[in-house]
C-alpha cells in the first residue's frame, strides 16, 4: 500500500517547516504496524505548490492523509477532491486542528472525504493503515465518517497517551532523511515538541479542548539528541509547539541545554517558545536564559485583553494579570525585548476597555511592540459553538487570508485560504470595532513605529496625559485643520471598514516591494516616499500644543518643539549622506531612553549637543530602506539612528 502524506505549510523568507505531523504519524506507524513491510511511505508534500502538481506527486498512492490547518484547509481539499475525481478508488484522510469536531456537516459537504480524525492522530493513523485493505472502520478510534448508505458515524475517542516515550522521534529515526536528500537546497525550519497539553481553557483556542488539560512530557533524553540532530544539520531556527513552555521545571533545564548546543557548534541559532501563563518566576528565568544566549528574538507577553469582564468570558481570568505586568517590568529592567499580544473584537470587549488596556500596558513599560491581532474563529474552540457566539452577538465575516508581508500574487493557479473574522460583538458593535481597530494602527504608527514615541513618552512623564488620550488627539473625528493627520486617520477607518466588509487585512503594495503590508506600515512608507513626514511633525506639534492649551497643562514651548525635532531627525531614512548634528536646550534623550529602561532620570534645562549617526548603515535605494527598516526592523521598534550616548548592546536604538 502507497501512503501519500500532505502537510502544507507557507514558505517564510524563502525557508520551510520539517513536516512534523506527518512525520511523527509515519515515525509511530513504522514502529506499531503489525506488517511494517507492507507499507510504502511516499515523500510528504510540505508546502503550497500547484494542485496539479501536488495530484500528480500523489496520484500513485492508494491513501493519502493531510494535515489540515487554517492556512492549508483550502488548498488540502482542492488537491483532495482533484484526486478523486482522477482516481475514484483512492482513500483520503484527513486530521490536524482544522477538522470539526462536529464532523457531520464537513463530511456531507466534502463528500471526497473518506475519514475525518479528531484529536492525537497516532493510534488512529496505525488503526486506519491496518483497516485499510479491508476498509472496514468501526473499530478504528477518534475518526468520523459516513458509510455506503450515507449514515454518519463516531467512533470511540482513544485516550490519550500519556507515555510519550512510545512515540519516536521522526528526526532521530531518519524520518526525514529521504526529503532532505530530495531537497538539498531548501533552508529547514524545525518544529519541535517537549510536551502536550495545556491546563487552561481560552475560549479562542482549541488546544485545551484538543488536550483535556493534562500535561504530559517528552523525555528529556529524546530531547537533548533533537538538539544534537538540529546542531548537526545545521537549523537556525526552532519553533516549540508547546502551548505553554516554563510550565515544568526541567523546561529552565531545556533552554540551557540548547544555550550550551549554541555556544559549542552554532546552532540552533534561535528557539521560539510561548510562555506559560502563571509561573512568573520560572517563565521570567526561561526568557532571561533565551536572551542571554541570544537564542530569542523577543519574549511575547500574552495579555489578549486587560478587562476583567472579557478574561472571565474566554476563560482566561484564573491567568494572573498581575503576573504578566510584573514579567514586563522585570524585562524592561533587564533590557530584554518583549512584545505583547493583544486580540480585537473579544466578546465582553468594548472600545473604552480595550483602549485603556493598550494605554496601560504601554505604562506598564511595553514600549517596543503591541502586536494586535483580528480575532478568528477556530472550529474546534469554545468560541466556534454558535451558541457561544451567539451569546456574545459575535458578528463574523469570511475574509481571504494573506501572508504578513508575503508576495502579491496575481497567478489564477494560487488558491486563497479563508478565515472567520469577528467583526463586531454585543459590546463592539460595528462602528466600536472600525474605531477599536483604527486606534491600533494609529497607535502601532505613532508609538511602536517611532515616528512620534519621543514626544508621546515625554509628554506623558510630565503631563501625566495617557497614551490613550494622546493618541486619540489623531483619531477624533475633527482633523480638519490638520490635513496628513485627517489623511492618516481617514486612512485607517477606510481600510477597517474594508476589513468589515469582507477585505483583506493587510494593504497591497504593489509600488513598494509587490508585498502585503500591516496598515501602520503602509502608512509610515507613503508619508516618508511622499514628502509628507514634515508636513505631520508641523501638524502634530500643533495638534499636541492645542490639547495642551486646552487642559491647561504648562509646559515650555521649545520642550515639545526639540522633542518632536529630535525624533523627526533620528528616524531612519534612505539616501542620507551626512551625520546630523542638532542642538537640544534639555537632557530629552537621556530622559527618554531612562524610561524606556524603566528608570525615569529627572528632565532638567541643559544645553546637550547630539550627532546622529546616518552613515554608518546606509539604504541606497527605497526599495532596500523598505526591505530592511520598515519590514525587518518591525519586530525590534528598530526605526531610529543610534547617536553617540548610546552604550553599544543599544545600537541602533533597540
Amino acid at each position: 500500500m502507497k501512503v501519500g502524506l500532505v502537510q502544507i505549510n507557507n514558505s517564510f523568507s524563502g525557508q520551510n517547516y520539517l513536516p512534523y505531523s506527518v512525520g511523527i504519524l509515519q515515525a509511530y506507524a513504522q514502529k506499531y504496524l503489525k506488517n511494517p513491510n507492507e507499507y510504502q511511505f511516499m515523500l510528504p508534500i510540505y508546502r503550497r505548490i500547484p494542485v496539479e502538481e501536488a495530484v500528480n506527486a500523489l496520484k500513485d498512492a492508494d491513501i493519502v492523509f493531510f494535515s489540515m490547518y487554517v492556512w492549508n484547509s483550502r488548498i488540502s481539499l482542492e488537491i483532495a477532491k482533484s484526486l478523486k475525481k482522477i482516481k475514484p478508488e483512492i482513500l483520503t484522510i484527513f486530521g490536524g486542528p482544522h477538522v470539526p469536531d462536529r464532523s457531520e456537516e464537513f463530511l456531507r459537504k466534502n463528500n471526497f472525504i473518506e475519514i475525518a480524525c479528531h484529536n492525537e492522530g497516532e493510534q488512529a493513523f496505525v488503526s486506519i493503515l491496518e483497516n485499510g485493505f479491508n476498509r472496514r472502520w468501526d473499530e478504528v478510534p477518534s475518526i468520523s465518517y459516513l458509510s455506503n448508505d450515507s449514515t454518519y458515524h463516531l467512533t470511540h475517542r482513544a485516550e490519550r497517551i500519556k507515555d510519550l516515550s512510545v512515540i519516536p522521534s521522526p528526526y532521530l529515526n531518519g524520518i526525514f532523511d529521504p526529503l532532505i536528500q530530495a531537497n538539498p537546497n531548501e533552508q529547514w525550519l524545525f518544529m519541535w515538541e517537549t510536551n502536550r497539553g495545556c491546563p487552561f481553557s481560552c475560549t479562542f483556542c482549541d488546544w485545551g479542548s484538543a488536550t483535556q488539560s493534562k500535561v504530559f512530557q517528552f523525555d528529556m533524553d529524546r530531547l537533548v539528541k533533537e538538539l544534537e540532530w538540529v546542531a548537526k544539520h545545521k537549523i537556525e531556527f526552532m519553533f516549540c509547539a508547546d502551548a505553554n513552555f516554563g510550565i515544568l521545571p526541567r523546561d529552565l533545564d531545556i533552554v540551557r541545554t540548547a544555550a550550551e548546543m549554541k555556544r559549542k557548534f552554532g546552532y540552533p541559532q534561535a528557539l521560539s517558545v510561548q510562555n506559560t501563563k502563571n509561573a512568573t518566576e520560572r517563565a521570567y528565568q526561561v526568557q532571561k536564559t533565551l536572551a542571554e544566549s541570544g537564542l530569542n528574538k523577543g519574549v511575547t507577553i500574552a495579555f489578549q485583553s486587560v478587562d476583567p469582564t472579557t478574561l472571565k468570558n474566554i476563560k482566561r481570568d484564573n491567568i494572573s494579570s498581575e503576573s504578566f505586568r510584573e514579567l514586563q517590568r522585570r524585562f524592561t529592567r533587564d533590557g530584554i525585548e518583549t512584545y505583547s499580544d493583544m486580540i480585537l473584537g473579544l466578546p465582553g470587549e468594548t472600545y473604552d476597555s480595550f483602549a485603556d488596556g493598550v494605554s496601560s500596558t504601554i505604562e506598564n513599560g511595553q514600549h517596543n511592540r503591541i502586536q494586535f491581532g483580528n480575532l478568528s474563529i477556530l472550529p474546534n474552540a469554545e468560541m466556534g459553538d454558535p451558541e457561544y457566539q451567539k451569546k456574545y452577538g459575535m458578528e463574523t465575516i469570511e475574509i481571504r487570508e494573506v501572508i504578513y508581508h508575503g508576495i502579491i500574487t496575481t497567478s489564477n493557479k494560487e488558491l486563497s485560504e479563508s478565515s472567520q473574522l469577528v467583526i463586531a460583538t454585543n459590546t463592539t458593535p460595528r462602528k466600536d470595532w472600525v474605531r477599536s481597530r483604527a486606534f491600533a494602527w494609529m497607535t502601532a504608527l505613532l508609538h511602536f513605529d517611532k515616528i512620534l514615541q519621543i514626544p508621546l513618552v515625554l509628554l506623558h512623564e510630565t503631563s501625566k496625559l495617557s497614551y490613550r488620550e494622546l493618541i486619540e488627539i489623531f483619531t477624533k473625528d475633527n482633523l480638519k485643520s490638520f490635513p496628513t493627520c485627517s489623511e492618516i486617520r481617514d486612512f485607517f477607518v477606510n481600510k477597517a471598514a474594508h476589513i468589515q466588509n469582507g477585505g483583506e487585512e493587510y494593504c497591497p503594495a504593489p509600488e513598494y516591494l509587490n508585498i502585503w503590508w500591516p496598515a501602520d506600515e503602509y502608512i509610515f512608507i507613503k508619508l516618508t516616499r511622499e514628502n509628507k513626514l514634515e508636513m505631520f511633525y508641523q501638524e502634530a506639534e500643533r495638534a499636541l500644543l492645542q490639547t495642551l492649551v486646552e487642559k491647561s497643562i504648562e509646559l515650555p514651548k521649545e520642550l515639545l518643539s526639540e522633542s518632536i525635532k529630535l525624533n523627526r531627525s533620528l528616524i531612519k531614512l534612505p539616501l542620507q549622506t551626512k551625520d546630523l548634528d542638532i542642538e537640544l536646550s534639555y537632557n530629552i534623550w537621556d530622559f527618554y531612553q531612562s524610561v524606556l529602561r524603566g528608570k525615569t532620570e529627572i528632565l532638567v534645562q541643559k544645553p546637550t549637543h547630539i550627532r546622529i549617526n546616518r552613515t554608518s548603515k546606509q539604504w541606497f535605494s527605497w526599495d532596500e530602506w523598505e526591505r530592511e527598516v520598515v519590514w525587518y526592523g518591525n519586530k525590534k521598534g528598530a526605526y531610529l539612528y543610534s547617536q553617540t550616548k548610546l552604550v553599544p548592546e543599544m545600537e541602533g536604538h533597540f
